[in-house]
């Protein structure tokens, strides 16, 4: 060997920057071993493919006809035919690109040959957090490679004409999904720290990877369930959900939750909590530390919640109209049966939150004013500004939807799930992929995301007219929606509202609750908290976590509001419970669940919340 290879070889004057050690990790060591695993890793991946298709032969699972892909497709289509109708421009695109690809190249033998290199600003991704993803020319050439392909498909979408905006948001969304599947992050061989891990293991995390997908498709009768915490630490009723109460009511849609006093006296006015039945009431109980539930009962609410069903094939016509009557309306009544009050304080969260607004609006109509205040934590009832959601609902996406729930009367709750989880997908999806199938590692507990997984089924009706007459045709905000027979209008709803936005919600954008802000026909506080949409929610005053802005009434644009905003440390919890003594402070002696009236059917947090999709 001459001595400039052996220079070279050892990371000497020609490649200067590059330490020829740092390769060792990458080097296989025990090949045999290696050899064993691989073939290990084949048979469990086996086991994950006849665990996919055993229930489709069987005729237990039929895939559905709309599969996403296809509008993906179309979608996508669309945009490639701006670019490849004109070859000029065709050229430009593919020019753009590639000079893109010459500039990383050059970059990346400057670094090799010791040059400084040129400034680069590098996205602070926790996918490309290991040291390798820089240090290491290979890895540091894919990452580049991968952020400018990125860039370039985003720009390629951006710039294409003649698309009309709903075809616009869903090739950008889609782009964003593609780019994240394709992340160099998620693949063994062009991930530093999972080929390191496979080569110090010999290829060991990969078996346990492949046996863990099996289990996962099983787990979900021949479709992947990722897990995404360990659902075995945690059981509903037992360290979670765990705030004490009494089931006093049931109907066809809900059971009616009245939770024990913890103080002796009480607020007059009865609070009920109207959750979203696309997920489980629990996320406002995790846990005695961050229940917003027992916090509220702490403060001498006498707080009802309502547990939907977990709805089949039975509850298939259950439109919106029965979930206001035989949920809001029946807890209204249990309420007054268990407690003699006929007004009471209402919260709803998400999409309980639209239906509580909607329920208001006919309750108008029909001269009820048993809800004397409604707070709504996160709540479109204007869906213009609606989010990455939209993508999903269009005439065409709609009716295909429709002929499947039309079969069964219900959507399977994984694919809400799923629609979920991509608005996310970086953060929610591929992680668990890398770590659980790639690195063979099983996830931690963590409470939010056993909620998170723990998934209920839409009933047919009330889930088509949820879509469209909110993310389609927004007929709530026009004062067009048809409830109970009746055409409702938010501006006939008069009563105090408090409405909670929370700034990074990728669910109900900040923008789009304020906007449907105005709507109302009576005094709105809007208040916006940091983080998300759950972790906005639940903050606890005790974590002294995030903050939360007030400022004037709600008009004219979201930005002008929130340049002339206050900005509070800290959970937005206090800030609520004062705003509702504002509006009534009267107490009375503590209440039993059930009052004399009620017998109890069973223990919180009740039999609903247990079944599972």
């Amino acid at each position: 060997m001459s001595e400039d290879d052996k220079k070279t070889a050892s990371g000497g004057k020609l490649f200067p920057s590059f330490d020829a050690d740092s390769v060792q990790p990458y080097i296989v060591k025990d090949p045999e071993a290696m050899a064993m695993n691989f073939a290990r890793t084949l048979e469990n991946l086996g086991k994950a493919a006849s665990a996919w298709l055993a229930p489709r032969e069987r005729g237990e699972r039929v895939d559905p006809v709309a599969d996403p892909a296809t509008d993906m497709i179309k979608t996508m289509s669309r945009v490639s035919e701006y670019w490849m109708s004109d070859p000029k421009r065709a050229l430009e695109a593919q020019t753009q690109l590639m000079g893109s690809f010459f500039n990383v190249w050059t970059r990346s033998l400057s670094r090799m040959s010791g040059e400084a290199a040129a400034d680069e600003t590098v996205k602070k991704e926790k996918r490309f957090a290991d040291e390798d993803w820089q240090r290491n020319p290979f890895f540091d050439f894919l990452r580049q490679v991968y952020v400018t392909t990125s860039d370039w498909a985003e720009k390629m979408v951006e710039e294409a004409e003649g698309l009309d905006p709903h075809t616009r948001h869903k090739a950008t969304f889609y782009v964003k999904q593609i780019m994240a599947a394709l992340s160099p992050a998620n693949f063994v061989a062009t991930n530093p720290e999972l080929y390191r891990e496979t080569v110090a293991s010999s290829g060991a995390n990969l078996v346990k990877g492949m046996a863990l997908l099996a289990e996962d498709i099983r787990a979900g009768g021949g479709e992947l369930r990722l897990r995404q915490t360990d659902a075995t630490k945690f059981a509903i009723g037992v360290n979670i959900a765990l705030t004490p109460g009494k089931v006093i009511a049931q109907s066809d849609v809900c059971q009616v939750i009245q939770y024990e006093p913890a103080t002796d006296k009480v607020l007059k006015r009865p609070l009920m909590i109207c959750p979203p039945w696309i997920n489980k009431f629990y996320i406002l109980d995790l846990n005695p530390q961050k229940s917003f539930i027992k916090w509220c009962v702490d403060q001498g609410h006498t707080v009802f919640v309502i547990s939907w069903v977990n709805p089949d094939e039975r509850h298939r016509d259950k439109d919106w109209t029965a979930y206001a009557r035989e949920g809001i309306d029946f807890t209204l009544e249990t309420i007054e049966k268990a407690t003699g009050e006929k007004d009471v304080n209402a919260i709803g969260y998400c999409v309980g939150g639209t239906l509580l607004a909607a329920t208001l609006a006919l309750h108008a109509k029909e001269k009820n004013r048993r809800i004397k205040t409604a707070t709504l934590f996160t709540t479109q009832v204007d869906f213009t500004h609606a989010g990455d959601l939209k993508v999903f609902v269009d005439e065409e996406q709609l009716a295909a939807l429709e002929e499947q729930m039309s079969k069964d009367g219900y959507l399977q709750g994984s694919r809400m799930a799923t629609a979920f989880n991509m608005l996310r997908a970086s953060e929610l999806i591929w992680p668990y992929v890398v770590n659980n199938y790639l690195k063979g590692q099983v996830p931690m507990p963590f409470d939010l995301l056993y909620w998170n997984s723990d998934s209920t089924r839409m009933a047919a009706a009330n889930h088509s007219f949820y879509l469209r007459n909110c993310y389609l045709n927004n007929t709530l905000a026009q004062g067009k929606m048809e409830l109970g027979g009746k055409t409702v209008s938010l501006r006939d709803i008069k009563i105090p509202i408090y409405n909670l936005a929370t700034r990074e919600d990728h669910i109900a954008p900040p923008r789009s609750v304020f906007l449907g802000s105005q709507l109302f026909g009576g005094p709105v506080e809007y208040v916006l908290s940091g983080s998300g949409h759950i972790a906005g929610v639940v903050n606890p005053p005790d974590r002294n976590k995030y903050q939360y802005w007030t400022g004037e009434a709600p008009r004219g644009e979201y930005d002008e509001w929130l340049q002339h905003t206050t900005e509070n440390p800290g959970s937005w919890w206090p800030h609520w419970h004062q705003w509702i003594l504002s509006h009534g402070d009267r107490e009375v002696p503590a209440r039993k669940p059930g009052g004399a009236a009620l017998n109890a059917i069973e223990d919180a947090p009740g039999s609903f919340v247990l079944a599972k999709s």
